[in-house]
């Protein structure tokens, strides 16, 4: 089993919803965290929004990457620019890859509009993922 670990910097949307695509689309073959650098909490649009997909990340909650620094991973993924730069490097010769995608929680508006901005950069993860897991 392949252990990845997905960064964010307040480890509250983009990250957990990696984390709850990845369990689902990967089966058995991967043991999923995520974390960031910053954590603060999970929004409760990314649980909404996973929930459409029927894929439950309303148990998660947001994690320091100090809790995985001394751990090993097989793939070490950032989902925003500043995770990318700010994360520590893990040990144990991880493969980095870097996807960029647009903070959702920046969304301004009313409650439609941040779900829909959610629902966007879920779809476009869930595409990315269903496309790495065809290579790996």
């Amino acid at each position: 089993m392949k252990r990845v670990l997905i960064l964010c910097t307040a480890n509250s949307a983009r990250s957990q919803m990696a984390e709850g695509l990845l369990r689902a689309r990967g089966g058995n073959r991967f043991e999923v965290h995520s974390a960031g650098a910053h954590p603060t909490r999970v929004r409760p649009e990314a649980i909404a929004v996973m929930a459409e997909l029927g894929i439950d990340i309303s148990g998660h909650w947001s994690k320091s990457t100090a809790e995985f620094v001394d751990q090993s991973f097989d793939f070490v993924i950032t989902v925003c620019d500043n995770a990318k730069d700010v994360c520590p490097v893990f040990p144990g010769g991880a493969t980095y890859l870097h996807w960029s995608f647009a903070d959702p929680a920046a969304q301004e508006g009313d409650e439609a509009a941040r779900l829909e901005a959610f629902r966007g950069i879920r779809d476009q993860m869930d595409a990315r993922f269903r496309s790495w897991l065809g290579e790996v």
